[in-house]
């Protein structure tokens, strides 16, 4: 099956069809960053990725869910992604752009102008999606990163210009 003909289903934070993501997540946060990177997982109440302010949507594949990500309201104007997952037997498919590719168009929808993201500094191949896909480092992309979060930023086309 091709990118193209995964199903994008939006459901809610609690929807049992989230628990691979959060799980694969997790595991990933840990594994890079420690035990307090558990509290990240649990930072943000799951409202603030409800509608009309955020979403979650997941990529299916048979049923199964393969990839998934998610935003909340940043400001008045930005939308922040988060929780970009692939998982890691579906990874190197072209998932994370897609799933990225949908939620752009989520946030259009919903009048948001740009998009604010973080990654960590052990997630080099987050990095790499992001700047591949036209978000603007806003941080020193010559530097090696060596802790704290890596900020990017993209800003989108209106509804009126997308359509």
């Amino acid at each position: 099956m091709t990118v193209d003909q995964l199903e994008v289903r939006r459901v809610d934070p609690t929807d049992p069809l989230t628990a691979p993501m959060m799980a694969e997540l997790t595991h990933e946060y840990v594994t890079r960053y420690g035990e307090e990177a558990l509290q990240e997982m649990s930072r943000y109440p799951t409202e603030l990725f409800r509608p009309p302010d955020g979403t979650l949507l997941l990529l299916l594949e048979d049923g199964a869910p393969v990839a998934g990500g998610a935003f909340k309201r940043f400001d008045g104007e930005t939308a922040e992604l988060k929780r970009i997952w692939t998982s890691a037997g579906h990874r190197r498919r072209g998932l994370g752009r897609r799933v990225v590719a949908e939620l752009e168009r989520e946030a259009v929808d919903l009048g948001y102008r740009r998009l604010y993201l973080t990654t960590g500094p052990r997630q080099p191949e987050a990095k790499n999606l992001y700047l591949v896909l036209g978000y603007t480092a806003l941080f020193d992309v010559s530097e090696p990163p060596t802790a704290g979060p890596l900020p990017f930023e993209k800003f989108l086309p209106s509804e009126e210009t997308s359509t």
